[in-house]
């Protein structure tokens, strides 16, 4: 049975042909294939680490749970969908309501569990049926929003985390990363992303000792005087020690308020899927019920130990648009990074003293480029946006998802962000069609035979009516 862990060499293994791509089921040299490992584990890091603090969970236990999380993806996808999975972002905010409500860690992690069966039994329901449910819910227009409201939904974290607590070294790393992605050639350029990090480091290092301690917000967000770059933390972690670990616990009135969750999950994971099939030039409809079911599995068996749920990382995908690499033998070392850091939080402790002002450069440019695949999306559906067919609701939805737009019901339960703007998305698309002439219909097809728009070349050659009775 093939698992997908097997790959041919790219080329000589070292520097891809100008305008190459490593595919899948390709790898460079496996020093390289590491290295580019060790960059999406340093991308994701910032907001597996941020994200179960927040949430009140062990982020050791994230971490090695994120690397458990992503091993079971590549295998239930036969490595056809290169993926990181890290801590979803999306949960958050069910988190703080839950223990706003006297709930404790095992009350939050037996929400998300339920979420995690919903979304395994969503992504069976897909393999069943076929992708086309998902194409027909979700047409172009609507999975491009989706993907560029995600996209754009961080950059909030950028602006008024990272980017604030040292805005001079946010724009310095912002300026070399671009530069390495441009100038630089071969594996160099291919890395850019990771050398932007290892500057901002020790740019930090070197204005502390230049400079002394400034004066800004702290990763707390309280206005101090601070060192850029502490490393307090790493002398008092241990080199090797087991994260914490414990039982979920189920109450209904909590499980109700995470359950809207899953529209995003599903939303996110779709367009994370149509996504890489976009970069990759590969249509990935057959495998998105398994990624879907696979997303579900990990959730489940994370938050069954303590952990939070786990979901495709769009930090990754801008890891593997700006490197052009989709080797999934990167992900597979960079999930052994993350197992390795769960048991030795010195090393977790390193990569978690990255300076905000550092992560703000880079998170700058890697939020950007997931945003606008949501525009690439439109391009290669020929999606026409003088239509208000499809210029409506995806104008409202990306507004009130990036914007971080909230609809309170009760006061334990509302909708914002990426799960309400993807809603709006969602539902005005497809009553607006109800609704509108036919002139209007028939500008944009539903695809909802199971076809998608990744790239079709053949459709160039066909006229508007052959393309929308396909």
């Amino acid at each position: 049975m093939d698992l997908g862990v097997r790959w041919k060499l790219h080329g000589d293994g070292r520097n891809p042909a100008p305008g190459a791509v490593v595919r899948p089921d390709e790898r460079l040299s496996w020093p390289r294939t590491v290295g580019l490992g060790a960059q999406h584990v340093v991308a994701m890091f910032g907001a597996s680490f941020v994200a179960p603090v927040l949430m009140g969970l062990d982020p050791n236990l994230a971490i090695m749970m994120s690397g458990v999380a992503t091993v079971i993806f590549l295998l239930a996808t036969r490595g056809r969908v290169p993926s990181y999975l890290g801590c979803s972002l999306s949960f958050v905010g069910v988190a703080a309501i839950i223990r706003a409500q006297g709930g404790t860690s095992a009350t939050v992690t037996g929400a998300v569990f339920v979420v995690g069966v919903v979304l395994f039994l969503v992504g069976l329901a897909v393999q069943r049926f076929g992708a086309r449910i998902i194409h027909a819910a979700m047409p172009p227009v609507v999975t491009g929003a989706v993907v560029m409201l995600i996209g754009f939904n961080l950059a909030p974290v950028t602006a008024s985390t990272y980017w604030p607590q040292d805005q001079w070294t946010a724009l310095l790393v912002m300026l070399f990363t671009g530069l390495s992605v441009v100038c630089l050639r071969g594996f160099w350029s291919r890395i850019a992303i990771f050398l932007g990090l290892v500057f901002g480091y020790v740019l930090s290092w070197a204005c502390d000792r230049i400079f002394g301690k400034i004066h800004s917000v702290d990763a707390g967000g309280k206005v101090t005087d601070h060192w850029r770059l502490d490393l307090s933390g790493v002398g008092r972690a241990d080199w090797i020690g087991l994260p914490h670990f414990h039982g979920p616990s189920f109450q209904w009135s909590a499980i109700l308020v995470a359950l809207p969750v899953v529209i995003a999950l599903v939303a996110e994971n779709a367009g994370h899927v149509k996504a890489v099939g976009e970069m990759t030039g590969d249509s990935l409809d057959d495998r998105l019920g398994t990624a879907i079911s696979a997303d579900g599995a990990a959730s489940m068996l994370s938050t069954a130990v303590g952990g939070p749920p786990n979901t495709t990382y769009s930090e990754n995908i801008g890891v593997m648009a700006a490197t052009r690499v989709y080797s999934t033998a990167a992900y597979w070392a960079a999930a052994g990074f993350a197992l390795l850091f769960g048991v030795c939080p010195k090393f977790g402790a390193v990569v978690a003293a990255i300076p905000g002002g550092v992560l703000g450069g880079i998170t700058v440019i890697l939020y950007g480029m997931i945003g606008l695949l949501g525009a690439q999306i439109w391009l290669h559906g020929r999606v026409d946006l003088r239509n208000p067919l499809n210029l409506v609701p995806a104008a409202a939805g990306i507004i009130i998802g990036v914007g971080g737009v909230t609809l309170k019901f009760t006061d334990t339960f509302s909708l914002s962000g990426i799960a309400l703007g993807t809603l709006v998305v969602i539902t005005g698309y497809h009553v607006l069609r109800a609704m509108a002439p036919a002139h209007l219909k028939t500008q944009q097809p539903l695809l909802d035979s199971g076809t998608s728009a990744y790239d079709d070349e053949d459709s160039s050659s066909e006229g508007p009516d052959q393309r929308a009775g396909s």
